[in-house]
């Protein structure tokens, strides 16, 4: 009988020559790399488009909200006036699979050129997105015109939502801890522009279209080098939360479920699991340095830093990123990695991201 054992390619098998016990290497970051699309937008411009739009304008109590919620520019996957009318789900997700592809594509080239790696060295591709349906999945077909092996391992994360940055990374990782001989690319998209729905005045509405933006991310991992090792991560979902955050689909596609409760649930949920989850990797709140956080919008960012309050400056570069480019949803926390990592800063570095389940998401790298 054949054996059932897999065979890892000739380059994947060179990695370990001359390593000691594979079982003592943790998962590494060789590179990050973040992109979005090409329209680029103001929240000004977003406000006066859709004030424009609509026969009687925005009440001024809505248009208030535009310039309250830390977001000064985003991109878009396509040109604002595109979004007019009742949404087409199948044209947008036509959109999604073509528009998301060529970004992933562009992610992933500048990912693997800052590893100095082929595509055909990568061993498996992760590939985190909720914001449009793929089937066979957005990888699978980035194989042939990337390069990629035939044999590549391909594993679609559908749901996390925002909380995908984090639980995508800590998936990842997990395939290199399982065999150290493995490089894998962790990819994100989100092209939340899509789920957009014009002329809905409701409130979750009003929200989505003054925070929600497009980005994807690249992050190649393997056991070699000495970029941030991946240490504890861990997942945590409240029973009985789903109508805090997720999709709701009827016959004009995804639908946005958005509590106005998230900074208060911030404050009285999320700080006590995140408090266990450092007990757990023993480490002191006080002693981290500017964490990861995914920058779910301004009063997110507010609660936040209410629970981090040793910080001397806050939640800097969450909000600098929020400020330039949204909340893009599961690659936004890759965004705000990649700057903090650019300090060059020493020690543990804290990640963190809530999502659709409702999930809060931690991970720590050790830098």
């Amino acid at each position: 009988m054949p054996s059932m054992i897999p065979v890892l390619p000739i380059n994947s098998l060179a990695k370990v020559a001359g390593r000691g016990h594979l079982g003592a290497m943790l998962p590494r970051i060789q590179s990050i790399a973040t992109g979005v699309p090409s329209f680029a937008i103001t929240q000004h411009q977003v406000r006066d488009f859709v004030a424009s739009a609509l026969p009687q304008g925005l009440p001024s109590r809505i248009a208030a909200i535009y310039d309250s919620t830390g977001v000064n520019s985003r991109a878009i996957v396509q040109a604002p006036e595109e979004y007019l009318g009742p949404p087409d789900f199948g044209a947008r997700n036509a959109l999604y699979l073509a528009a998301g592809q060529q970004l992933l594509e562009e992610v992933a080239n500048t990912a693997l050129a800052k590893a100095g790696l082929a595509p055909d060295q990568i061993d498996a591709i992760v590939c985190v997105s909720s914001t449009g349906i793929a089937t066979p999945s957005m990888a699978s077909q980035m194989l042939n015109p990337m390069g990629f092996r035939a044999d590549v391992m391909c594993l679609p994360l559908f749901g996390y939502g925002c909380a995908g940055g984090v639980l995508g990374l800590q998936v990842a990782g997990d395939l290199v801890r399982a065999d150290p001989r493995r490089c894998v690319l962790l990819l994100t998209l989100e092209l939340c522009s899509l789920a957009f729905r014009f002329g809905d005045l409701t409130k979750k509405a009003i929200i989505a279209s003054t925070l929600f933006a497009d980005g994807a991310s690249a992050i190649v991992l393997t056991a070699d080098g000495d970029g941030p090792a991946l240490g504890h991560f861990a997942q945590h979902t409240w029973p009985d939360s789903r109508a805090m955050m997720g999709w709701d689909v009827d016959t004009l596609g995804l639908g946005l479920i958005l509590s106005r409760d998230l900074p208060a649930f911030v404050a009285s949920e999320f700080a006590p699991v995140v408090d266990g989850f450092l007990a757990q990797a023993g480490l002191e709140k006080a002693a981290l340095t500017e964490p990861a956080c995914h920058p779910g919008g301004r009063k997110v960012i507010d609660a936040l830093e209410a629970y981090f309050d040793d910080l001397p400056g806050g939640l800097v570069q969450t909000r600098a990123v929020l400020a330039d480019h949204g909340n893009m949803s599961s690659p936004t926390v890759h965004f705000v990695l990649e700057r903090i990592l650019a300090k060059g800063e020493s020690g543990p570095l804290l990640l963190t991201a809530l999502g659709p389940g409702f999930t809060g998401a931690m991970g720590v790298l050790h830098r």
